[in-house]
């Protein structure tokens, strides 16, 4: 873990019609903010919207990039700031800000979009397993 702390990197995806219809069948959640054009023009988004774990779970991907391979997401918290929209491009940015006597550490993660503006801001807890060498 030494020259860990501080350590920061990016993810990126942009966001299109199939991540959505994926997602949907993934989880079951069919709200129709997410894939009716005429149910999100009567709200106050105008327009579908992305589920919000999409662009959250880019935070995996980084954690990987991270930390590495074995490490394990222990937990995290969101705030969902702004809505996501078919075709914008989300950033996860990960920074690892504290690392415990446990060799847990600490993340600040942040999403933006292509504009700069914070969409989804947080904290995860992940840690690295030890990993055996494979028998030979």
């Amino acid at each position: 873990m030494e020259g860990m702390l501080g350590k920061e990197c990016d993810v990126s995806k942009t966001i299109t019609k199939a991540d959505i219809e994926t997602f949907m069948n993934l989880s079951g959640d069919r709200n129709p903010i997410h894939h009716d054009n005429e149910f999100a023009k009567r709200t106050f988004f105008k327009k579908p919207i992305a589920h919000g774990l999409i662009a959250a779970s880019l935070i995996s991907a980084g954690l990987t990039k991270l930390m590495g391979a074995g490490n394990l997401w222990l937990s995290q918290n969101l705030e969902f700031k702004k809505p996501v929209y078919i075709g914008d491009t989300v950033i996860a940015h990960l920074k690892i800000i504290k690392i415990d006597s446990h060799k847990k550490c600490k993340i600040e993660t942040i999403i933006t979009n292509q504009k700069g503006n914070e969409i989804i801001t947080g904290y995860a807890e992940s840690m690295l397993m030890y990993v055996r060498k494979p028998k030979e």
